[in-house]
């Protein structure tokens, strides 16, 4: 069943720093936030490393926009799920650098996608 309210999902399923789509998906996430659309995001395949903490892209010249996730609870974006079979294909542990993550069986992570009216995929 498809949510009432209009939602909007954010695929990420890049690497943060292998091109731009991670901050973009983060900068649109905080854009909707702003509005007060619902906003839910979603981590699979490569993006998962957009998760893990204690990394340092100043080692590769790049600047750190990762730390901006921790001001999601400001714009009330509070749903954010991972595919837990991509965590486990890249032989990474759930240690993130935000809280409120959910991990979710690849079934049950399709299924949370497809509630949304809008999934954008980065």
């Amino acid at each position: 069943m498809i949510k009432t309210e209009k939602s909007i999902a954010l695929l990420n399923t890049t690497a943060p720093f292998a091109s731009p789509n991670a901050k973009d998906a983060l900068d649109i996430a905080m854009i909707m936030g702003s509005f007060e659309q619902p906003t839910y995001l979603f981590f699979a395949g490569d993006g998962v490393w957009q998760l893990k903490s204690k990394q340092d892209p100043s080692k590769i010249n790049v600047k750190d926009f990762l730390k901006t996730f921790s001001a999601f609870e400001f714009y009330d974006i509070e749903d954010i799920y991972v595919c837990q079979q991509s965590l486990d294909e890249r032989g990474l542990a759930a240690d993130f650098h935000i809280k409120n993550v959910q991990l979710l069986s690849t079934e049950s992570f399709s299924h949370q996608l497809k509630q949304h009216h809008t999934v954008l995929t980065f």
